[in-house]
């Protein structure tokens, strides 16, 4: 199973097979001058650094036994004549006849193998892990540190929250205990157990480098950010706290070699459990939506928007028909309370959201022109997987590398057209000549009606696109040179 790039370097952090066999090819030797350099200093200082380390050995010896590890297969599509052979295990027998036949590969689909960690939260068998650990799997299997292993079935799925629930046949299982990602503070020691590049049961350690930190693949989820080392395999392995308790599951890792650099990211297992229960309950997830796209409040925008400080959610666009709109919501406004709760950071104001049942209704507290107001909503229910969430759905982020949104009825008038209205541009699209204020109406040929439709042309297109641009009263393509498209 291959791993879900997102964004620019932004990776899911399961395995396949293939990285597997070739691991430690990625890896990186130091000069042997800066290890030399580094050791009088751990030396002379070791004895204070040994009084102030964490021993992390009783959390490992209480939890390891209830981290699992997950192999899981699914079929990979092939077609007569071509040589689609990346997905057969590399120890099978047929791997090296494909690649020296490619074309005796047949009609049908071969399997591909792929891998991540889960933990077990429950005696029967109730194992939380990734939803892109299993994504598309035809079969799941669980191993178990005393080798024993387990045929699992996915009790449900949910790609937004990034959250999947399994089930094992087996009784009396070790299990962790799961705490709560609130209290803990940036800084915190955290370790994680996992299984990177199929390692089993592999410990890492670090701290806590920011919370609430909402990433560009557009999700609502706000993520833990640590500096403990996860590498592909960790997918869907607890991230514990000092207590030994379960405060995070271990999803992506920001990168640009495809391994750990330093930047690692966790669904909060509060937000986790509350989706496990509604996946076992009724096999779905039910989120609350208001219906807008919001951006952070900046410094220059608290000024503009009368704001003595930054801070809340400040109001890009309100879906038409939709609950904020209903409730008189407009495009300018700065949520700065969501039932009672400050949003300080934009990426808050999703999360509660979501977390809101649908139908109830909601108070927000809100800036209008520098006067405070309060307003009642009606939550909505979210459909499929668009959330109304923090800057993120506004940017096609990664390869193009611009900020946008969709116009306004009046803006639109007044361009005579459709499009979408960059507010940003950095990356590929500035190097091309992209301006903020710049209209984008199309890519290849393909006229652009929403972010959503704008980001999944991007995600098919090669190393380059044109935009077609209108700047002012005057249209023109511009070519884009995107780069290599990773995956």
């Amino acid at each position: 199973m291959k791993p879900n790039v997102l964004a620019r370097s932004l990776i899911a952090t399961a395995v396949i097979s293939a990285v597997g066999a070739g691991a430690f090819s990625a890896g990186h030797w130091f000069p042997q001058e800066a290890h030399a350099a580094a050791a009088p200093v751990a030396v002379a200082s070791a004895p204070a650094a040994g009084a102030l380390l964490p021993d992390f050995t009783g959390i490992v010896e209480r939890n390891g036994p209830a981290v699992v590890n997950i192999s899981v297969t699914h079929e990979v599509k092939t077609a007569a004549n071509a040589p689609q052979f990346e997905g057969l295990d590399p120890n099978s027998p047929f791997f090296e006849f494909f690649r020296q036949f490619p074309g005796a590969v047949p009609h049908g689909s071969v399997p591909e193998h792929g891998m991540g960690s889960g933990f077990i939260v429950s005696p029967d068998g109730v194992i939380l892990t990734n939803a892109h650990v299993v994504a598309d799997a035809t079969e799941v299997t669980v191993k178990l540190t005393d080798k024993r292993e387990f045929r699992a079935k996915v009790i449900g799925s949910d790609k937004p929250s990034d959250v999947a629930v399994l089930k094992i046949d087996a009784s009396g299982l070790p299990t962790v205990k799961l705490g709560s990602s609130t209290n803990e503070k940036v800084g915190e020691w955290v370790l994680a157990i996992g299984s990177p590049f199929g390692f089993e049961n592999s410990v890492t350690s670090g701290i806590v480098s920011a919370k609430s930190r909402s990433l560009p693949d557009g999700t609502y989820i706000p993520f833990i950010q640590t500096d403990v080392a996860v590498n592909p395999g960790n997918s869907g392995g607890p991230l514990f706290n000092m207590n030994g308790e379960v405060i995070g599951i271990n999803s992506q890792i920001f990168t640009h070699t495809g391994g750990y650099q330093g930047l690692s990211f966790a669904v909060p297992i509060d937000l986790a459990v509350k989706v496990k229960d509604q996946l076992q309950q009724f096999g779905k997830v039910s989120r609350g939506r208001l219906g807008v796209t919001i951006q952070e409040v900046n410094q220059q925008l608290a000024n503009s928007f009368g704001l003595k400080t930054p801070g809340g959610a400040l109001v890009a666009s309100v879906d038409e028909n939709g609950p904020a709109a209903k409730a008189g919501i407009k495009p300018g406004d700065v949520i700065l309370k969501f039932n009672g709760r400050a949003i300080s950071r934009s990426s808050e104001l999703p999360a509660q959201v979501a977390d809101v049942k649908p139908g109830t209704a909601a108070t927000l507290q809100i800036s209008r022109n520098g006067t405070p107001k309060e307003i009642e909503v009606k939550v909505g229910e979210l459909k499929g997987a668009k959330l109304a969430s923090a800057g993120a759905p506004n940017q096609e982020h990664g390869r193009l590398g611009l900020a946008v949104r969709p116009l306004t009825p009046d803006e639109r008038e007044q361009a005579g057209a459709k499009g979408l209205l960059v507010e940003e541009a950095s990356g590929p699209a500035a190097r091309a000549g992209i301006q903020s204020g710049d209209l984008v109406l199309a890519v290849n040929g393909t006229p652009i009606q929403s972010v959503a439709q704008l980001r999944a042309l991007v995600a098919k297109s090669g190393e380059t696109l044109a935009l077609l641009v209108q700047r002012n009263d005057g249209k023109i393509f511009i070519p884009v040179n995107l780069g290599n498209k990773q995956g």
